[in-house]
Order: C-alpha cells, then sequence, then structure tokens
C-alpha cells in the first residue's frame, strides 16, 4: 500500500469522524476539493500525517470551527455575474410581479452579498414589500457576517462596477451606510431577510419558494449529492416558481431535464414545469 492509498484511509476517518461526532456529512463533496482542503488544515495545524488531526477533532469541540471554516466556501460578490441579474429582471421579476406575496431562498449564501444583491433589486422594481428573502448556509461564522451585513470599503468599487452592469435604476452606496467598520448594509435592505441555519447535505425541503438561487456551491458535490440537493430544490419551488444555479453548474444529466424549463441557459436559470 502506497503512501496515496493511505492518506485515503486518513480522509475516509476524518469525515467518518466529523459525521459521528459532530453529525456534518462530507462524505459526498467532491473528492479533489476534499483533498486540498484536508491537506491544508493539515499544514495550517504543523501536522505531519493527516491522522495526526482525529485526536484533535474527537476530543476538542472547538477544533470544528476550523474544519467547517476549511471545508465551507464564502468567496461571493455583490451583483456576482451581472449579466445573471440583468436576465433575473427581465425574465423572472415579471412572473413573480403576478404573486401578491413573493418568497425567496437564497442557498449557501456565504456572508450575505447574494442575498443583499437580490434585496436591492427587489427594492428596485417595486417587490421587497411584499417578499421574504431567505438566506441559509451551514457555516455560522458566515451567517454572523450576514447578519451585520459589514463589508470591505476596498471592495465597493468593484460591487459598484457589478451593480452598474447588473442594471441597477440608483447608485449602489445608496444602499450602505460608511463606518469606522466598513460599509453597513442599511435597515431598509435587511428588514426582510431571514438568515439561518440549513445544510444542503442533510436537511429537507425548505418552504415553498418563488424563486431560488444556488449558485457556485453544487460545483464542491459529487454527482449523487448533486441530484439530492437538486430535488430539494425542485420540491421547494412552487409550480412555475424559478431556480438559478452557478455558471459552471447545470441541469443536464441531473434527471430533472423533463421538470424543467430552460429560462436562460448562458445565466442558468431554470423554471419549474406545471404539472
Amino acid at each position: 500500500m502506497n503512501e496515496s492509498d493511505i492518506e485515503q484511509i486518513e480522509i475516509n476517518l476524518l469525515l467518518d469522524a466529523v459525521l459521528q461526532r459532530y453529525g456534518y456529512d462530507f462524505r459526498d463533496y467532491a473528492r479533489a476539493s476534499i483533498e486540498r482542503r484536508v491537506r491544508s488544515l493539515c499544514r495550517s495545524d504543523d501536522c505531519r500525517y493527516l491522522s495526526e488531526i482525529l485526536p484533535k477533532l474527537l476530543r476538542d469541540a472547538s477544533f470544528l470551527e476550523k474544519i467547517i471554516r476549511e471545508f465551507s466556501v464564502t468567496v461571493t460578490d455583490m451583483f456576482r455575474d451581472p449579466f445573471v441579474y440583468r436576465n433575473i429582471r427581465k425574465q423572472v421579476v415579471p412572473m413573480l410581479k403576478t404573486y401578491p406575496y413573493i418568497k425567496v431562498w437564497v442557498a449557501g449564501c456565504a456572508t450575505g452579498k447574494e442575498a443583499y444583491s437580490i434585496a436591492i433589486l427587489l427594492m428596485e422594481e417595486g417587490l421587497y414589500d411584499r417578499a421574504v428573502i431567505y438566506g441559509t448556509d451551514f457555516n455560522d461564522l458566515a451567517l454572523e457576517q450576514s447578519q451585520k451585513g459589514i463589508y470591505s470599503v476596498q471592495r465597493m468599487e468593484a460591487f459598484c462596477a457589478n451593480y452598474e452592469q447588473a442594471g441597477g435604476t440608483a447608485a449602489l452606496t445608496d444602499y450602505f451606510l460608511l463606518s469606522e467598520k466598513g460599509c453597513v448594509v442599511k435597515e431598509e435592505v435587511k428588514k426582510n431577510i431571514t438568515f439561518a441555519n440549513h445544510n444542503l447535505v442533510t436537511d429537507n425541503v425548505f418552504g415553498e419558494m418563488h424563486l431560488i438561487l444556488c449558485r457556485n456551491v453544487l460545483i464542491y458535490f459529487n454527482k449523487i449529492l448533486q441530484r439530492r440537493v437538486l430535488n430539494i430544490f425542485r420540491d421547494s419551488l412552487v409550480f412555475d416558481g424559478f431556480f438559478c444555479l452557478g455558471s459552471k453548474e447545470s441541469l443536464k444529466f441531473s434527471g430533472l431535464e423533463k421538470e424543467m424549463k430552460v429560462v436562460n441557459e448562458r445565466a442558468r436559470i431554470y423554471q419549474k414545469k406545471t404539472l
């Protein structure tokens, strides 16, 4: 048995330990991604072998925070991929305007930027007062940052450029207050957003949504887990509801192609067909 084979056993033991000790299941995450993250954790903790992490994980509950931080992906931006938001305005909003109320789920919301982006878009389209947005993630530290809504002043120039390209009708800075901590999302933007812990791996259907966004999350899952999560999204949508994936994600070969209408392939926007 070579070193690579031993490493695979160590990773399997680590993932089993996380599940049995804390209830977090990472076994169906994309293997290459898991390998990179476990090695990074090993380096940061000055461990020569991956198996050296196990005693710390099992005996020290605070070590779980390191695991969550390493395994969760919190990379996000305001109005990331502006053309997606442009197409939501053009192709999704007209349908949303026909509902008396709107429920939106931003799954894997990380630090909340996408949830706030959707809130701003709905405000500008006159829909926010009858909307509720749920931003969910399994990373409580990221959710805490989401709730605070404080972002780097240095990033605002890039955020503003995205917002303009996304078809914004005002100035993005109108939705923020400047403080010594950074740019703070105004309460009028926060008011209809609820951030909550929801784990796509172990939790189930989340309400009856009119719009679901889960962008650049499925790429970290293997095919089995991708299928499970896509089924959750389908079952969480009202008929004619929309959902949006990331640019490197697709419904192709998912088994859901017949149940979903392609609204915009480039923007990865789909609509649940009526029976």
